[in-house]
């Protein structure tokens, strides 16, 4: 048990705390459309496609699990028949990655969700949030969760409560900083100071 107050963190490392949410019963929602020029479409992914959005959209809040994973070991999650992939696309190029991982009996894990640059702040966010609540209810789970970290976006907590989730567990975790292991360049992040 850690006592309270201070803790180094390696140099070389990074540290965040994690917060994980639930949501037991689907929530109402809203109607939303969808901005101008935007579309939304299930994925089939190849490995090309699905490494090049998980960078556009994860490399700013130091996305890596996905990183750390070979190919075979990523195109094994990617295509098993209980995880689904679905974007949002503007100008014939996808901008957004929603992943729902049903492998767990009676659950959903909101896997990966998170837009580029080009669609935050357009109202896009909430229609794919309510696109993955529709989603993963309308399979028969009794549950679905997520985590989130405080190398997030500073929005995504509030925006996951407002969404429905109930944070119900707290965190540490430490790991290699990706930005030194060569999975990430070492601009990615750069609200996370570089500490050798």
């Amino acid at each position: 048990m850690l006592k309270n107050g201070f803790h180094d963190v390696p140099n070389g490392k990074v540290a965040m705390v994690v917060t994980h949410l639930e949501m037991t019963a689907a929530p109402d929602l809203h109607e939303l459309d969808l901005p101008e020029g935007v579309t939304f479409r299930p994925v089939t992914p190849d490995l090309t496609w699905y490494r090049d959005i998980f960078d556009r959209v994860g490399a700013p809040w130091m996305w890596f699990g996905r990183r750390a994973l070979k190919d075979n070991a990523l195109m094994a999650v990617l295509n098993d028949p209980k995880v689904a992939l679905y974007s949002l696309s503007r100008d014939g190029q996808d901008e957004a990655l929603l992943e729902l991982d049903f492998r767990v009996e009676g659950a959903c894990e909101l896997a990966y969700f998170g837009l580029t640059s080009k669609l935050i702040g357009s109202g896009a966010g909430r229609y794919l949030m309510n696109k993955a609540i529709r989603l993963a209810w309308d399979a028969p789970i009794t549950r679905f969760h997520l985590h989130t970290c405080t190398l997030d976006s500073p929005q995504a907590m509030d925006f996951y409560i407002r969404s429905g989730f109930t944070p119900y567990r707290r965190q540490i975790e430490l790991a290699d900083d990706p930005r030194l292991t060569g999975l990430l360049p070492e601009d990615a992040a750069p609200h996370v100071p570089l500490i050798r």
